[in-house]
């Protein structure tokens, strides 16, 4: 099936995320709002399973583009859905205060996380997010916050350079580039351009696939620094699990390995029991885990949907369950 010309983006993995999440009526908050495809899918759920009537959807987004866009579309759900922008390491305050503002317990029923950036962003040049578009170094996920790819690429040093390649990109080429960056800062002044940064990773990296690689890497490290995607990812985890109610879940999708191992290990340290100093032989735990894991392995895209939505091949779907966490 081709994809829709005037789709924003084509939601990743949505009938696993529905079928996880929809289970009653209650508040429902995705976090990362986008297009609103995810969204409109549970909407659409709760509505078939006849859970619409004491429900709302909060979606929140930082994007002025996507909550235009997404806005539109919840509106065919009034009462029931509302648009709220924001950045969703502050999910637990933004959902409360719409839930309450509807005269509901600001109580989560489930919560949708996808990290991935959307097509439409990765599509426009000026938002310079791709090699593949010359545009200015700019990458800010929030058109209003400070600190552009350019500033970064041109006030650090090479060894904070390097760091960055390597911790956000896991590029094995880091310091190599960060000293070509500097290299041609020193040159050619301040980088202004994806196509500055490209030509520098490509005068490092040889060969189409490997320099293809390496870009890719680059850029996503840069844009992770940038928007400081793991602090926020860290704590919306925790943010969002404050707010949900007990049997609620909360549905994460990443897309690099960083992502994807830190929202593993997060739903494996909140799920585990203390059991106090070793060799002191409770019978019962000291408290035990307010989380369990409803995936035991990442889900990943079908090869359906791979081949319609090529981005979802790197999409890493988990989910867990808050339990009552018992002292």
């Amino acid at each position: 099936m081709p994809r829709s010309p005037d789709s924003y983006h084509d939601p990743v993995l949505l009938h696993e995320c529905v079928d996880a999440l929809v289970r009653g009526p209650g508040l429902y908050v995705d976090g990362t709002l986008g297009g609103g495809g995810h969204s409109m899918a549970i909407l659409r759920a709760l509505e078939s399973g006849g859970w619409l009537e004491g429900s709302l959807l909060v979606g929140i987004d930082q994007d002025d583009e996507a909550l235009h866009e997404a806005g539109s579309r919840l509106a065919a759900y009034p009462g029931r859905a509302v648009a709220v922008k924001g950045n969703f390491q502050d999910i637990a305050r933004l959902a409360s205060r719409e839930a309450v503002q509807k005269g509901l317990e600001p109580r989560a029923r489930a919560i949708l996380l996808d990290l991935g950036v959307s097509s439409r962003q990765i599509d426009r040049a000026e938002r310079g997010f791709s090699y593949m578009r010359t545009g200015p170094l700019d990458m800010r996920m929030d058109s209003s916050a400070s600190t552009t790819a350019a500033d970064i690429l041109n006030d650090a040093d090479e060894r904070e350079l390097a760091a960055i390649f390597f911790r956000y990109g896991e590029e094995p080429r880091s310091r190599a580039i960060a000293r070509a960056v500097i290299a041609a800062r020193m040159k050619h002044g301040p980088l202004s351009s994806t196509e500055d940064l490209a030509d520098i990773v490509r005068s490092v990296v040889h060969g189409r696939q490997p320099s293809i690689r390496s870009l890719s890497r680059v850029f996503q490290a840069l844009r992770i620094a940038v928007n400081r995607e793991l602090d926020v990812l860290q704590r919306v985890l925790e943010d969002g699990v404050s707010v949900l109610d007990e049997g609620g879940r909360i549905a994460v999708i990443s897309y690099h390995s960083l992502e994807d191992r830190m929202v593993k290990q997060y739903f494996a340290a909140q799920s585990k029991c203390d059991w106090g100093p070793k060799g002191v032989g409770l019978r019962e735990p000291l408290s035990r885990g307010t989380l369990v894991p409803v995936t035991r392995k990442a889900v990943v895209a079908s090869e359906d949907e791979v081949r319609v939505n090529p981005r979802s091949r790197s999409a890493k779907l988990r989910v867990a369950e808050k339990t009552g966490g018992v002292q």
